[in-house]
């Protein structure tokens, strides 16, 4: 049985992608900080690991507790206060690096440990990043500096896992119907802004399925997906 550890996995797109993955007879790891919420995903291949990403101690336990792994879906992330950089305090900052990096990079660390050392050798990491890794929208300084973070995370870790099997993508999404977006949704309304355009996010699941799924000799490097109507691409 193929296994995964999905972070962010009690609601949005990890909880809908970890769904899709024991639909399809995985073992899958639910990493994070809601035991209740991931208690709700009932299923005899379901292991939950009620876990803060930024804590070291508490992800490397979950790690080490789950065993072998074929991938990780590093998805834990938070947007965080949406203004302009002069109204971000310092705690606001950290809080969206500690999360969005540092959480992102224990986790990578934690997988590429396991993956490294396992028999046999090798698995693949997927982390999530964001159309904010290419084009930031307004009011977004501490989610796309993050976010472009995790685009050289993803980048090194490609170069540096290859000596021991090990891959590494990012899905960059757009939209997805979750409640980030929704907040966001509600944050324009106030300010009297159009809608976004969104898509569902089962769709994205499908996306981080048809990437892991792979065999070991081929990777996704880079996928974005995107409501088809979002204005990222073209000219005002």
């Amino acid at each position: 049985m193929r296994s995964i550890i999905i972070t962010g996995a009690s609601s949005g797109i990890g909880k809908m992608t970890a769904q899709h993955f024991l639909d399809n007879g995985w073992r899958v790891g639910l990493i994070a900080r809601r035991a209740d919420a991931l208690n709700e995903m009932r299923h005899d291949n379901a292991v939950a690991f009620p876990c803060d990403v930024t804590d070291e101690n508490q992800v490397q336990a979950a790690f080490d507790a789950f065993g072998p792994l074929d991938v990780l879906f590093n998805n834990a992330g938070m947007f965080g206060v949406q203004t302009t950089i002069d109204e971000i305090s310092l705690d606001d900052w950290q809080r969206v690096v500690d999360v969005n990096l540092t959480g992102m990079f224990l986790c990578a660390r934690a997988a590429f440990k396991q993956m490294r050392h396992q028999t046999p050798q090798g698995g693949r990491i997927i982390n999530n990043g964001s159309i904010s890794a290419h084009t930031p929208r307004e009011g977004s300084t501490c989610y796309t500096a993050t976010k472009h973070g995790v685009s050289g995370l993803t980048k090194t870790l490609t170069v540096d896992g290859r000596a021991f099997n090990i891959a590494c993508g990012q899905i960059d999404i757009g939209n997805a119907r979750t409640d980030l977006v929704k907040d966001l949704e509600a944050t324009r309304a106030a300010n009297g802004l159009d809608p976004l355009p969104s898509m569902a996010v089962q769709d994205v699941a499908r996306a981080v399925y048809h990437m892991a799924d792979l065999p070991a000799e081929a990777n996704v490097q880079s996928m974005m997906i995107m409501a088809s109507k979002m204005p990222h691409i073209g000219r005002g």
